[in-house]
């Protein structure tokens, strides 16, 4: 089973962060500013060897490569930012295409959601909006892919480009777009994409046949629709009464907070019964913690260590295997604010990457 971790490229700066956030932003801004909630809360989370790296210097994305080959990741799945034509996001990539290097697979997933305030509790403050235009844009749009797929490390599914959609149910007209997406790689050689669905904690009602497979994002496939917790659902409540301690400065109360046991998570991803007649890429997620974006808002998930995630994810290997699912994907490489990350940190260091390594190579009794 090939390991792909999902890659967020956020960590360099960009001019409209600088406008939206504060000059000099990046991801490492909210994740080196993060306070603890509680005792032995582990925030902020630190890089090991304090290594706050560029993600628009070649160097880093050599060093990544490496060290996620050397513990069996088989590639990277890139965040996609495009908004009729605005691309966000896209020095990292377009990095390793100018340079053809790393010599390391990846494939994209279009993060298609509209942008808001969000971190900052204003949602409906739109930064950039997303449109989905008509045939001609999505023609420019997939002129754009097409130059990204025909690279050789572009990961293929027969010799299709595998491409992933995060939220398919926000694009009015789904269906139409694939089949005019499937048309235009007939041009190039290709029978068609090898197009994939994310199941998340958002509505995850299919759009289009064309979809060949889908991936379980964890751990928000199984917090939204195995636990019965909603985006905001029954979160509610706590974060009136969380606005009003803070509006007169009293301490949060423990109570208060979202927590979720990492075990009970993991047990509910273990024991799923899958039956669909479509592809299924299994999830697997080392942690979660994003108090550094949300605050006390944050969705805490207690209990995660590197022993833990070895075992779960042997199983869940086991498991894809018997679903005869070529491809497993970690939510992520590097989502530090999120508190998902396989990358070493001054905590753990290399303990979680080592972890993952012996869970890829254990054969099972």
């Amino acid at each position: 089973m090939k390991i792909i971790a999902f890659y967020l490229p956020q960590f360099h700066r960009t001019p409209e962060n600088d406008l939206w956030w504060g000059e000099g932003f990046t991801e490492w801004t909210n994740t080196s500013n993060a306070k603890p909630l509680f005792k032995d809360h582990y925030q902020p989370r630190i890089p090991f060897q304090l290594n706050y790296y560029d993600l628009s210097l070649p160097e880093t994305q050599q060093w990544h490569a490496a060290i996620a080959k050397r513990y069996g990741i088989y590639g990277f799945c890139y965040y996609h930012y495009w908004f009729k034509g605005k691309r966000l996001l896209y020095k990292p990539l377009d990095g390793i295409l100018k340079n053809n290097m790393p010599e390391f697979p990846f494939c994209l997933s279009w993060a298609n959601e509209s942008w808001t305030r969000a971190w900052d509790g204003s949602k409906k403050h739109i930064l950039m909006g997303q449109d989905y235009g008509e045939k001609q844009d999505w023609q420019e749009h997939f002129k754009f892919l097409a130059s990204v797929f025909k690279d050789p490390r572009y990961i293929k599914v027969n010799n299709n480009p595998l491409f992933i959609i995060y939220r398919p149910s926000l694009i009015p007209r789904c269906d139409e777009l694939l089949k005019c997406w499937n048309l235009e790689a007939q041009k190039y050689g290709w029978e068609g994409i090898h197009f994939v669905e994310t199941l998340t904690i958002f509505d995850n009602k299919s759009t289009s046949s064309r979809f060949k497979a889908q991936i379980e994002f964890e751990p928000m496939y199984t917090i939204g629709h195995h636990l019965g917790i909603t985006h905001e659902g029954g979160r509610y409540i706590k974060k009136q009464i969380r606005s009003m301690l803070k509006k007169f400065d009293f301490p949060i109360p423990n109570i208060l907070l979202n927590r979720i046991s990492y075990d009970l998570i993991w047990h509910k991803i273990l024991d799923r019964k899958r039956k669909t007649k479509r592809i299924k890429y299994l999830g697997a997620f080392p942690d979660w913690d994003n108090t550094p974006r949300r605050k006390e808002d944050a969705l805490i998930i207690d209990g995660a260590n590197p022993k833990k995630f070895e075992q779960y994810l042997k199983q869940q290997i086991k498991i894809g295997k018997g679903h005869q699912s070529d491809f497993l994907f970690i939510n992520a490489w590097n989502e530090w604010a999120e508190g998902a990350y396989l990358e070493p940190d001054e905590r753990y260091g290399y303990q979680y990457l080592e972890a993952l390594h012996r869970a890829i190579k254990d054969k099972g009794e």
